[in-house]
C-alpha cells in the first residue's frame, strides 16, 4: 500500500512537471512572438495581440516539424531578399524549422523548377515562381493544387487568418477549374513613368502646344507618347545643362529582352482579345485557345495573333523608339541595367516601366527627388495602341507566387507551406510591403500607413487602390509550357531589335516556333489536361476577316495624339477606386 501510494505520488509529480514544461514552453514561445512583433513587425493591419496569436498558431502548427531543415527559392527582388534575411530567420526562431530561402536569378528559378517537374527529383521544397507559368502548372499534373491541399493534407496546417479574399492577385494563380495553384507573395506592374516637374513647366507646355497642337500631359495613345518622346529628345534637348531623352528602354540580346516583349507589349498595342485577367480566346502572347482551353495556334494562319498586324506595329514602335529617342547606351542594356537609369535625371518618360524600381526612385538626394525627398516624377497608366479596345487588359502585372510540387516529400512540403503562409500573413505583410513596395493584400494597400506613404511613392498607392489595376495581368493560362516557350521571344525578336531582320520576319519566325513547340508537346503527350490541339493552317486572310483577334491592319495606325492632365487622370482613377 505504501509502495503504491509512493508510485502514485511520483506519477502525479511527473504529470505536474510535464505540465509545467508545456506551460513554460508556451510561455517561452509567447515571449518570442511578442519580441518579434515589437522589434520587427510593428506595422500591421492586425492589433498587437492578434499578431501574437497568429504567430502562436505558427509555433503550434510547426511542432511536428521542429528540427527540420528546408530549402525554398526565389529571384533577387528586394521583397524576396527581405523574406530571406528577415522572415526566414524570424520563422526559424519561432518554429524550430530551419529555413534557407535561397535567392538566385529568375532564369535559374525557372530552370530548377523545370528540372524538378521533369525528373521528379526534389531540388527545393517550395518555389516563388511567377504566375506567368500558370498554364504550365495546370497541365503537367505535378504542381500541388493548393485549394485541394488546404481541404485535405494541409487542413490542419492552413492559417485560419490566411484570408484568401484579401489577396489582390489570387486570380492569376488560379486555373480554369477554379483551383488555386500558386499563392501570391509579391506583385508589381508595368506603368507609364514621367517627369511631372518637367511636364508642369509653362515654357515647355507652351513649346509643345505650338509644335503639336495639343497639350503636354499624360499620353493616352501611342501617337502622343511618340510626340512627347520626339519633343524632349529633338526639340528640348537639354535641361539645366544636362542632355535629356524622351524615352527609355533596353535592347541587349538577353533573356530579359523576352520579358520586354511577352510581358504584354503586344496586347498594350491591342493585339489580343478582350477579357480579364486573360484575353479570350486570344491572349497577350497571341496564342489562341478553343472552348476546352486547348491552345490551337499562335500564327495568324492558325487563328493566333503573334505575327498579326497589331504585333508588327508594336514591335516596330519598340525598335524605332529605342533607336531614335532613348540614350545611345540603352540598346546595349539589360532589364536590370536599364531599370535605375530614369533615376539619374535625364529621361522624360518611359512607357514600359516596372513599379519594382519604385524604391530606386525614392532615395533622397537623387536628381528625381526634391529637398524633402518627394518625387519629381509620377507613374500613371500606360497609353494604349491603336488596336486596343475596351475590355482588354492594359498592361502587365508580375506576380511572384508560392508554388509546390508533388515530388517534394510531404513533410518537407508542408513545412514549406507553413513558411510560405508566414511570408504572406497579416502579421508581416505590411512590413514586407514597406520593404519591397510589392503589395499583395488589399488590407495593406488601404491601410493608414500606406495613406501616409502615398505622397512619397508617386502614384503607386493610388494605382493599387483602384479596381482598374485589375486590368494589368500576367501571362495567361493559354501558354502551355512557359519555361520552354519564353526563350523563343528573345531569341527570335533580338535580330529585329538589332536591325538585322524586319519586325514582320522576326514575328513570323516566333509564331512558327511557338506553334512548332506546341505541336511537339502535343505529340509527346506530356500534358494531363488542356493539351494543345493545333488548327490546320489556312490563308491568314481568313482569320483577319473574322471579328476579333487577329485584327486586320488599320489604315491609320497613328491617329491624332491625345493627352490628359495628370490631376484629371488621377481624379477619374481614384473615383473608380472609391471604397465605402
Amino acid at each position: 500500500m505504501k509502495t503504491t501510494t509512493m508510485r502514485l505520488s511520483l506519477l502525479a509529480a511527473g504529470v505536474m512537471l510535464a505540465c509545467g514544461a508545456v506551460h513554460a514552453d508556451e510561455k517561452d514561445t509567447r515571449a518570442i512572438a511578442e519580441r518579434l512583433v515589437d522589434e520587427h513587425f510593428q506595422e500591421s493591419t492586425l492589433t498587437r495581440e492578434q499578431q501574437i496569436e497568429e504567430l502562436m498558431w505558427f509555433a503550434k502548427a510547426a511542432k511536428p516539424f521542429q528540427g527540420m531543415e528546408i530549402n525554398t527559392v526565389a529571384e533577387g527582388l528586394t521583397t524576396h531578399v527581405y523574406e530571406s534575411e528577415e522572415l526566414a530567420e524570424a520563422f526559424s526562431e519561432l518554429t524550430g524549422i530551419e529555413v534557407t530561402h535561397n535567392i538566385i536569378g529568375e532564369g535559374d528559378v525557372v530552370n530548377n523548377m523545370q528540372t524538378q517537374m521533369q525528373s521528379g527529383r526534389n531540388i527545393y521544397d517550395g518555389y516563388v515562381n511567377d504566375t506567368d507559368s500558370i498554364g504550365t502548372h495546370i497541365r503537367y499534373g505535378t504542381t500541388v493544387n493548393i485549394s485541394e491541399a488546404m481541404k485535405n493534407e494541409w487542413a490542419d496546417y492552413t492559417l485560419p487568418t490566411l484570408d484568401l479574399d484579401d489577396f489582390m492577385g489570387l486570380q492569376y494563380g488560379t486555373g480554369p477549374d477554379g483551383s488555386v495553384y500558386q499563392l501570391p507573395t509579391q506583385q508589381f506592374a508595368n506603368l507609364y513613368w514621367f517627369r511631372y516637374d518637367w511636364f508642369q513647366r509653362e515654357d515647355l507646355q507652351k513649346q509643345f502646344r505650338e509644335l503639336y497642337g495639343y497639350d503636354l500631359g499624360v499620353p493616352t495613345n501611342w501617337t502622343a507618347y511618340e510626340d512627347i518622346a520626339e519633343f524632349f529628345t529633338e526639340h528640348v534637348g537639354e535641361i539645366d545643362g544636362t542632355k535629356v531623352y524622351g524615352h527609355m528602354d533596353y535592347g541587349r540580346r538577353d533573356p530579359s529582352l523576352g520579358w520586354r516583349f511577352h510581358d504584354s507589349w503586344l496586347s498594350m498595342a491591342g493585339m489580343g482579345s478582350p477579357g480579364v485577367p486573360f484575353g479570350n480566346p486570344v491572349d497577350d502572347w497571341g496564342i489562341r485557345v478553343n472552348e476546352e482551353s486547348q491552345p490551337v495556334g499562335a500564327s495568324v494562319s492558325r487563328g493566333g495573333a503573334t505575327n498579326s498586324p497589331a504585333s508588327v506595329f508594336a514591335v516596330t514602335k519598340m525598335v524605332d523608339w529605342l533607336k531614335k529617342y532613348a540614350p545611345p547606351e540603352a540598346s546595349g542594356m539589360t532589364f536590370g541595367e536599364a531599370g535605375p537609369v530614369p533615376a539619374q535625371g535625364n529621361v522624360a518618360q518611359q512607357i514600359f516601366w516596372y513599379t519594382a524600381f519604385t524604391a530606386d526612385m525614392t532615395d533622397s538626394g537623387l536628381p528625381v527627388t526634391d529637398e524633402e525627398g518627394n518625387p519629381k516624377w509620377r507613374m500613371a497608366p500606360s497609353p494604349t495602341g491603336p488596336y486596343w479596345e475596351e475590355g482588354m487588359k492594359v498592361g502587365y502585372q508580375d506576380v511572384g507566387a508560392w508554388t509546390f510540387f508533388d515530388s517534394t516529400p510531404e513533410d518537407r512540403r508542408t513545412a514549406a507551406w507553413l513558411f510560405a503562409q508566414f511570408t504572406v500573413s497579416k502579421t508581416v505583410s505590411l512590413e514586407k510591403l514597406l520593404a519591397g513596395l510589392t503589395p499583395i493584400r488589399e488590407s495593406d494597400v488601404f491601410s493608414d500607413k500606406m495613406t501616409e506613404m502615398a505622397p512619397k511613392l508617386g502614384g503607386l498607392v493610388e494605382f493599387y487602390r483602384s479596381p482598374n489595376a485589375a486590368n494589368w495581368t500576367p501571362s495567361s493560362t493559354n501558354v502551355p509550357d512557359y519555361p520552354r516557350m519564353a526563350p523563343l521571344w528573345w531569341q527570335n525578336l533580338s535580330p529585329a531589335v538589332s536591325g538585322d531582320i524586319s519586325p514582320k520576319e522576326a514575328l513570323d519566325n516566333l509564331a512558327g516556333d511557338l506553334d512548332s513547340i506546341m505541336s511537339r508537346l502535343a505529340r509527346a503527350k506530356v500534358f494531363e489536361t488542356y493539351a494543345p490541339n493545333l488548327n490546320e493552317e489556312r490563308d491568314p486572310q481568313y482569320w483577319l476577316d473574322q471579328p476579333g483577334s487577329p485584327k486586320a491592319k488599320l489604315d491609320d495606325e497613328m491617329p491624332q495624339g491625345t493627352t490628359v492632365p495628370y490631376e484629371e487622370m488621377m481624379e477619374a482613377w481614384m473615383a473608380a477606386g472609391s471604397r465605402e
